[in-house]
């Protein structure tokens, strides 16, 4: 009985690596926000305004997350077909050699329009990538661990995947530290591009040393494999779980994009705070993020992800309205604290995953995560930051009511959500 409540040896070396393996890769995805204003100014006419400049570059950003259900359905597709490993192992590689390119690639003074149209093709090689890696993910680790570690587990594994973010944003700290701007505008950033490749295939080599899941194998020993296609069987059979899962993952994509990627920018930008001093703050949050990853996962294997989310969405609108309505009154040492319980509290994205996991069947698991997580992150997040853009030229707490919304929407799902998957 106690095997199959607690963590073995090899379920813990497994949640390691498929964290890590999921920080390095997200850390290459992420990057790019934090030298957005940089990529905005190089890989575009100089004759474009600093406003459309921008909403191009945020726009390029975008079209990776729309070329994230096409990695992910395929991906998924196979992964439930074939097996989940042999998936995980290829997205890492598909996300590692775009973000070097990237770091090498010519701007527009030299190769002219070009220059934005590769920048465009390695973002959508990127989204491919990442549509694939994170699902496979949450299923892998999923079909790992005991059923009453599962919430622990998905919680360690989105934290990993703030790690990515936080490794993104003590890169360009450190960056901003040791150049002049200057500098890093003429050519040190690009050496966040070039550790994001490198660290991608650090994580290809550490995916080598993991098995396939006992899940998977049973299915597959029992010739239990989805004989039809697993996305038609999803989308057939399962629609409230694609429904909630997508909106869901609006309600991350708000608390990562919003609370975390764009803060630096916001508050560098419409508040003047210094900008090592905005990475300072960004990353503290990210630690609470991963922080409260975990803690939700713990709440979640007690109480359930559904009430998690639900008091969890509550927590992020009451911080978010108090932490918004600070900026530019209360001084820096107030805002540094509100920030980092805001993140904390955004930690409740971790059982996002752990809602999917439990509302589609493992012989279409994969698919059925990945069809919803995907396509809803592919609108959401590709809106979201062109949205706050727009936004701001009205208020320069635009993305507070942004995130009013989707903590609203994730609030009233995480109630049928309870009501339909899980008996209180």
């Amino acid at each position: 009985m106690e095997a199959s409540t607690q963590l073995t040896r090899e379920d813990k070396r497994t949640l390691g690596l498929s964290s890590l393996g999921g920080a390095l890769e997200f850390y290459d995805f992420v990057i790019y926000v934090f030298y957005a204003k940089i990529i905005s100014e190089l890989f575009f006419p100089s004759t474009l305004s600093p406003f459309w400049a921008m909403l191009n570059t945020y726009g390029i950003f975008a079209a990776g997350y729309f070329f994230r259900p096409l990695g992910g359905v395929v991906m998924a597709h196979f992964g439930d077909l074939v097996g989940r490993k042999r998936l995980f192992t290829l997205s890492i590689l598909l996300m590692s050699l775009p973000t070097l390119v990237i770091g090498i690639l010519p701007t527009y003074a030299s190769i002219g329009i070009a220059a934005p149209l590769l920048l465009l093709l390695m973002r959508i090689m990127q989204g491919i990538a990442i549509g694939g890696e994170i699902p496979a993910a949450w299923t892998f680790v999923s079909e790992h661990v005991p059923e009453k570690k599962i919430g622990l587990a998905n919680g360690f594994l989105t934290a990993g995947l703030s790690l990515g973010i936080l490794l993104g944003a003590l890169t360009s700290l450190w960056i901003s530290k040791q150049f002049t701007e200057t500098e890093i505008h003429d050519w040190a950033w690009r050496i966040a591009f070039i550790i994001g490749g490198i660290f991608g295939f650090i994580a290809l080599y550490l995916r080598t040393y993991l098995k396939e899941t006992p899940v998977f194998k049973a299915m597959q020993a029992r010739k239990e494999l989805s004989k039809e296609i697993p996305v038609k069987q999803v989308l057939t059979d399962h629609k409230l779980g694609v429904i909630i899962g997508m909106l869901f993952t609006w309600f991350l994509t708000g608390c990562v994009v919003v609370i975390i990627l764009a803060m630096p920018n916001l508050l560098a930008g419409a508040f003047g705070f210094p900008r090592p001093v905005a990475f300072e703050m960004q990353s503290s949050a990210i630690v609470m993020q991963m922080i409260g990853c975990i803690l939700a996962g713990l709440l979640a294997d007690k109480f359930g992800a559904g009430k998690v989310m639900l008091w969890g969405s509550f927590a992020v609108a009451l911080l978010a309205t108090v932490f918004f309505k600070s900026l530019g009154y209360a001084s820096t040492p107030s805002i540094f604290i509100l920030y980092m319980l805001l993140g904390l509290c955004s930690g409740t994205v971790g059982m996002v995953s752990y809602s999917m996991v439990k509302m589609f069947p493992a012989q279409i698991r994969f698919s059925g995560i990945s069809f919803s997580y995907n396509v809803a992150y592919a609108i959401a997040g590709g809106i979201t930051l062109p949205l706050i853009q727009w936004l701001s030229q009205f208020s320069t707490i635009g993305a507070m009511y942004y995130i009013w919304v989707v903590t609203a929407v994730s609030f009233v799902t995480a109630i049928v959500y309870r009501h339909r998957f899980e008996r209180t």
